[in-house]
């Protein structure tokens, strides 16, 4: 199991302003691995209670709230990622465990006792709070994301562009999703995640951005349809 606590804040910004922050950002942090060209792909199931709580929290603004995610990076991946993402205050904690792509495809379907065959206790956790919540898979969420790394801090700053969603498949190692834009594809998420403090030099280089705070969450952005979910 892997826990990170840190900080983040999110950013509206245009694409000059992405293509500026990027160019500068490659001269003094080190790209992601997995970065490529483009980026790469971030897809992941959330989960919400049956009367979808965790959404109405991130809507009323709770100071305790939390999310159920299931995430891939490819389709042709054989393992997904579960996670738990709580905000506490200024802080972000999120835990995760890799889970078997067979264990993955039966939390798809609601059967949450494949978690049972980890002896980690997280994944009892999970299974507890998802079969005592009622926890039922709601959205998917893809992106493509390019992100920089300071070690100082943990620092990572992420773009994160071409949001699309789907809530009527859940299969997120489908190569054939029906997903559709919810966010403007000329608009840009920044992230900027970090413990503590943010270094200065980085802090100034981000001040020159035109740049505006957001505190919408993608999950909620992919509920466009079912709730009815308007970005303004």
């Amino acid at each position: 199991m892997k826990t990170v606590i840190r900080q983040e804040k999110k950013f509206l910004i245009g694409t000059t302003d992405r293509y500026r922050l990027n160019n500068c950002l490659e001269q003094i942090l080190t790209p992601d691995e997995h970065n490529g060209k483009n980026g790469y792909i971030v897809r992941s199931l959330y989960f919400d209670t049956l009367y979808n709580k965790d959404f109405q929290d991130k809507e009323d603004g709770i100071e305790l709230r939390r999310k159920i995610r299931l995430r891939v990076y490819n389709p042709k991946d054989d393992f997904a990622v579960l996670e738990i993402k709580q905000k506490e205050g200024n802080n972000q904690q999120k835990r995760s465990l890799t889970l078997k792509k067979e264990d993955a495809l039966e939390i798809i379907k609601g059967n949450y006792s494949a978690l049972l065959k980890y002896k980690e206790e997280f994944a009892k956790e999970c299974y507890g709070i998802m079969n005592m919540y009622l926890y039922r898979p709601k959205a998917v969420v893809q992106y493509n994301r390019k992100a920089f790394i300071a070690k100082e801090n943990n620092i990572r700053i992420t773009f994160d562009t071409n949001v699309i969603a789907t809530e009527s498949s859940f299969d997120i190692f489908s190569e054939n999703l029906n997903m559709y834009p919810v966010f403007n594809k000329d608009n840009t998420i920044l992230e900027v995640k970090y413990n503590g403090f943010l270094l200065s030099y980085i802090k100034d280089i981000l001040d020159n951005v035109n740049k505006s705070e957001l505190s919408v969450s993608k999950y909620c952005l992919a509920r466009t349809i079912s709730l009815n979910y308007l970005y303004i």
